[in-house]
Order: C-alpha cells, then structure tokens, then sequence
C-alpha cells in the first residue's frame, strides 16, 4: 500500500481515482458541488482512507478483490449488492462495504467514511477452512458483525490503528509493529463477521496436538525466528499442521495460544536488551517497537507482569 491524496470537483476525475484505489467502477453525482475529497495513509498491506463526497454520487462497481471496511461518519451510504440485497449504512456503522466477489451498486448521500482496506489473503495468516475445502481462501460471508460487541471491538482496534499506530512514524517503519496489527486486525475481523473458517479443532487435529516433538518444533521455530513477521500460518506450515491443530497444540500444553507465546519470546528479547542497554543510548520505546510493541503503555504493562518491575527500572539499572 502506498499513501495516497485526492480533492476534485471533476466527475470524471473522481471515476478515474476511485477506479484505480479500489475497483472499476461507473459514477455519476447530482447537486451543484460534486466535490470529492479522499486521502489514505497505509500501514504495510493496510490502507487507512479518508472519503468525504459533498454530494449524492451513485455507483455502479465491479467485485472487490480486497477486504473493505467502512466507518460512517455522516451522511449514509445506500448499497445493492450482487443486484439483490440491499442495505443502508448509517452514522456509527461498521460494516463490510461488499463481500469480496460480488458486484454492488448504490448512492453515497453526501457522506463522509472511514475505508480500511487489506487483502484477502491476510485473513489466511489466523485462520484456515476445513480438511475438505484446504484449498478454498478463508472468506467473510456477510456485510455486518455477528454481534453489537464483535463489531465494537473491531472498530476499537481500527481507531487504535489510526490514531496511534499511523501518527507514530518509527512505528510504522517497524516491521514487526505492522506484522502483529496485520494479525491482530486480520483475527478481530474474522471474530467480527461471519466467515467459512473453521475454528474448532478436528479429531485428525487433536491427534496431531499430541504429538511432543511437534510441539518442540513448534516452539523452537517460534523462537529462531521471533525477529521476524510471522504469523499463526507460517507456524502451522512449518511443523505440517493446520492452524487449528497448533493451537488446540499450544493451549492444551502450554495453557496459551501461539501468539501469547510469540509475544512472550519478543518480550523475553526486549528484556535482555533492556538489561543491556543504558539511558544514554536508548529508550524503552524504542526497545519496545523494535520487537513489535507500538503501544508503550501496554508494554510496560505486559513487562511488569512478566517481570514485577517496569521497563525503565530496568534500563536505568
């Protein structure tokens, strides 16, 4: 993803961006200002985007090939999708703009929205679909949360991500800091809105999870490689288990999830840097960011519970 600006009155302007940002499509707007105004920050593979359009634009667009998020923030958004349902989105609304895949159309009625875009393959990184469909992508199957709470908590983490993750530049140069918001949004996502993944173990699963000397590969390819962006798929791929047989794996033996673990391992390394380091050299924001922390906060917080100190006792000492 790459940052991107645009601020036009022109019609056909406005297509030509829209069309090369996320799909093709055909506008046409009414009213005397046709002003469009959109602006995306990118965190690695996310775009964070801005549109605020000053009239009522209607639309008619191809598939999606990306995940689409979008936060109403005035005006309402009215959308048909594959020719059948349709739906309004309001103020304070989260919802999937448009199930990658299917064609939709609709009017944007003067209306100002928040877009987080990502690829679909990402949601392949946390989860995986059953034995019989391995080959079929994970996908989300429908445009609004499960629940009032999934949905509250998806848009906590995307305001996260936008207020403190983007404005922070060291953190957005980090590649662990992007490697575990990719994680962290691709899961929520997933607990947010109805998907054909399968979370529930299988009894093939359960047997692999027996396994010791799985497990101790498990572990030790977390460990060797805890510098470096790896997710729940890259671990499962490494010791020939599906996703959902290491973490029953990881809960049933070490009473933790993959991620705690890895999480564990990156905080064991910043406390050895700690303890090495001094004031006059470093900082433990620093520290913190360099092994996947972009929230010093919840660092400190998560040290002091490991280590019943904080992190800059530990520095100055």
């Amino acid at each position: 993803m790459q940052d991107l600006s645009f601020d036009s009155s022109d019609l056909g302007e406005t297509e030509e961006f829209l069309v090369k940002a996320y799909t093709k499509m055909r506008i046409g707007g009414a009213g005397e200002q046709s002003r469009a105004r959109i602006a995306r920050r990118a965190l690695g593979p996310i775009g964070m985007d801005e549109l605020a359009f000053t009239y009522d634009m209607n639309f008619d667009a191809s598939p999606l090939s990306r995940i689409v998020l979008c936060e109403m923030r005035s005006g309402h958004i009215e959308e048909t999708i594959s020719g059948r349902q349709t739906d309004v989105f309001a103020p304070g609304d989260l919802t999937l703009f448009s199930p990658p895949g299917q064609p939709h159309s609709g009017t944007v009625r003067g209306a100002s929205y928040d877009l987080t875009v990502f690829d679909t393959a990402i949601l392949d990184r946390v989860a995986a679909t059953t034995p019989r469909a391995r080959q079929t992508p994970v996908m989300l199957t429908g445009h609004r949360p499960v629940s009032a709470a999934a949905g509250r908590r998806l848009g906590a983490l995307i305001g996260y991500l936008r207020d403190h993750v983007l404005s922070d530049q060291q953190a957005r140069a980090s590649e662990l800091v992007i490697s575990n918001a990719v994680t962290h949004l691709a899961a929520t996502t997933l607990n947010a809105f109805p998907h054909n993944a399968s979370t529930d173990p299988t009894a093939a699963d359960r047997r692999d999870a027996g396994v010791p000397a799985l497990l101790r590969r498990a572990v030790a390819f977390i460990d060797e490689n805890a510098d470096r962006d790896i997710a729940l798929a890259d671990i499962a791929c490494a010791v020939y288990l599906t996703p959902r047989a290491v973490q029953y794996m990881f809960r049933r033996h070490l009473d933790c999830t993959p991620t705690e673990y890895l999480r564990k391992v990156r905080l064991h390394h910043a406390h050895l840097e700690l303890l090495t380091g001094s004031p006059q050299e470093s900082t433990v924001s620093a520290i913190a960011r360099r092994w996947g922390f972009a929230h010093t906060g919840r660092f400190a917080a998560f040290y002091r519970q490991a280590y019943g100190r904080s992190p800059a006792t530990t520095l100055r000492s």
